[in-house]
């Protein structure tokens, strides 16, 4: 696409806008780059056209345009989708947003039948309309990609389900889990993501289109048939509420944040198990960077910079809030300042997730250095304290009793199943010979054979569930 927009370095004539008429002078050249938009809202081009064509045929259907008209105006909308595609369109910053430039050049190939698209609609309900359905297809795309990286997560927690290594509470060793199980919870964040786009997708999915600038119009118009052309599942039943609501914009960066705040939680783990003193997982080279200076760094560049986006995203969320919360109804102007904060979140979302489903699938594992972790942080101690409950003891009594255990192991530098039969005996004389088969990692894991457990039978099967559920 031509990413040139033409700017003279004089104000153009009155008569070059639609809606100068009344004016007696022409718009200062600081004010015609300071409001205009084309910059960045031509990306929405084609649900421009879209949206025009379906308005068009509705007119038609009405009455109120000629079904030459109609023939003209999409013969002419079908040569500027060439002409947009081939990058010879000529976008200028002189007629302010995507809109007046793709209106500007039907009306020249096509004549009047191009000025007379523009009956029973404003350019408030047609930027309101613009907008939903953009952001309509770029939720269907977010879907798409993130089926691709819970399918990688899936496959990671599967072919890792059996693997040892430490879960964490505090950042410190808590007690046996398998790899896939955490994977697992990484994929239960991007369910919960899904459902929230999906709601999203519904309150984006209603058609401004009809409200006109704010009171609706005089004309016949059909909204329905609109919004059944356009795949709308009803229309915005308010007027003024069409063409200043941005709720659903608000309501996708904030579903936009919840899944970067959730990749983010997931990069800070990768580049923590990265770290030498972890050595858990390896990242493909192709996923990281070296050092200018440090020949020996691989450095994990993509999961830290998913942690950086994030705030990106958390600004963009602010900034429609702080956009919205002081307008008055119906539409204000303010209101073009929604599109660079939404667009930057649609590509930097899409960016996220295309990599981090890439990526995901070369991740390795260091199983030895994972087994090490856990003989270093007594993981088995909430096992040996279950143990002497099941046998009767209070388990707060247990508790203490393993506490002792405990003390003693680290005072002769050793892990509980490393103590001998007589020393742990000496804290409780429930203990016996059967034991050491619940103090094991592999004993540990096994017994937690429940919906939603660590064992490697259940993640197996929750694996099994998430797949039939896609």
């Amino acid at each position: 696409m031509n990413t040139d927009i033409s700017s003279p370095t004089s104000s153009p004539s009155s008569s070059q806008y639609t809606w100068a008429a009344t004016f007696s002078e022409p718009v200062d050249q600081l004010v015609i780059r300071y409001t205009a938009s084309v910059g960045f809202d031509r990306r929405m081009w084609r649900q421009d056209i879209r949206g025009s064509l379906a308005h068009a045929r509705m007119l038609a259907r009405q009455d109120i345009i000629s079904a030459g008209d109609l023939a003209d105006i999409q013969r002419g909308m079908a040569q500027i989708v060439g002409e947009i595609e081939s990058g010879a369109f000529a976008w200028s910053q002189d007629l302010e947003d995507v809109h007046f430039n793709i209106e500007k050049r039907l009306t020249a190939l096509v004549g009047d039948a191009g000025k007379r698209l523009h009956t029973g609609r404003s350019r408030n309900d047609q930027v309101a309309t613009d907008i939903r359905l953009y952001l309509r297809d770029s939720i269907d795309d977010i879907q798409g990609l993130l089926g691709q990286f819970q399918t990688a997560l899936l496959d990671l927690a599967e072919r890792e389900a059996g693997t040892p290594m430490p879960g964490f509470t505090h950042l410190q060793v808590a007690q046996p889990i398998t790899f896939g199980h955490h994977v697992l919870a990484w994929y239960e964040m991007t369910r919960r993501d899904v459902e929230r786009f999906y709601d999203v997708r519904e309150h984006t999915n209603c058609l401004p289109l009809g409200a006109a600038a704010l009171a609706g119009t005089t004309y016949p118009i059909d909204r329905e048939f609109v919004a059944a052309e356009l795949g709308f599942d009803g229309v915005c039943e308010n007027s003024l509420d069409a063409v200043s609501d941005r709720d659903f914009a608000i309501e996708f960066c904030a579903a936009a944040s919840l899944l970067m705040m959730h990749i983010s939680r997931m990069s800070e783990e990768l580049v923590l198990w990265m770290n030498p003193r972890f050595r858990f997982v390896k990242i493909p080279d192709r996923f990281c960077t070296g050092s200018s200076i440090m020949p020996q760094k691989k450095n994990p560049d993509v999961p830290e910079l998913a942690r950086g986006k994030t705030g990106r995203i958390y600004g963009h969320l602010t900034s429609l809030l702080t956009l919205m919360k002081g307008q008055p109804l119906a539409y204000n102007k303010d209101n073009q300042e929604d599109k660079e904060p939404l667009f930057d979140t649609v590509d930097t979302l899409t960016d996220t997730l295309r990599i981090f489903a890439a990526m995901i699938p070369g991740l390795t594992t260091r199983p030895e250095t994972m087994s090490e972790a856990l003989r270093q942080g007594f993981a088995t101690a909430t096992d040996l304290a279950d143990y002497l409950a099941r046998k009767g003891l209070p388990f707060r009594d247990a508790h203490a009793a393993v506490g002792l255990a405990v003390r003693r192991a680290e005072e002769l530098g050793v892990d509980l199943p490393q103590l001998p039969l007589s020393e742990l005996r000496s804290f409780s004389p429930l203990i016996g010979e059967d034991v050491f088969s619940v103090l094991t990692v592999e004993g540990s894991l096994a017994a937690r054979n429940h919906i939603g457990g660590t064992a490697p039978e259940q993640v197996r099967t929750a694996v099994a569930r998430a797949r039939q559920r896609a």
